[in-house]
């Protein structure tokens, strides 16, 4: 998966890759997005973990997480089911 950045620093994802990790169609995904059923988060890494990032994106109970290495490459991938508040069950994980 490639992940860049726009000139202010935000991420930008391809939508098609996302989706595809929802088990969505292109299409099927940006209408969740124009729904508002589409929700994410990055969080920066402190102390032994600086200069690195995790994305999140939820949708419904699905959760995809991937963590950037500090020139902004994947390391990892999940997509974790969510259950009630917070629990989260792993259903695999995924290389960059």
């Amino acid at each position: 998966m490639r992940i860049e950045r726009d000139p202010s620093g935000d991420f930008i994802l391809e939508s098609g890759e996302i989706a595809d990790r929802f088990g969505l169609s292109r299409d099927d995904f940006r209408q969740r997005i124009r729904q508002g059923l589409v929700a994410s988060r990055v969080e920066r890494g402190e102390a032994e973990d600086a200069g690195t990032s995790r994305l999140s994106i939820r949708l419904g109970n699905r959760l995809w997480q991937a963590i950037l290495s500090n020139e902004d490459e994947v390391q990892s991938e999940t997509v974790t089911f969510v259950r009630g508040q917070g629990q989260v069950h792993r259903s695999g994980d995924r290389k960059g």
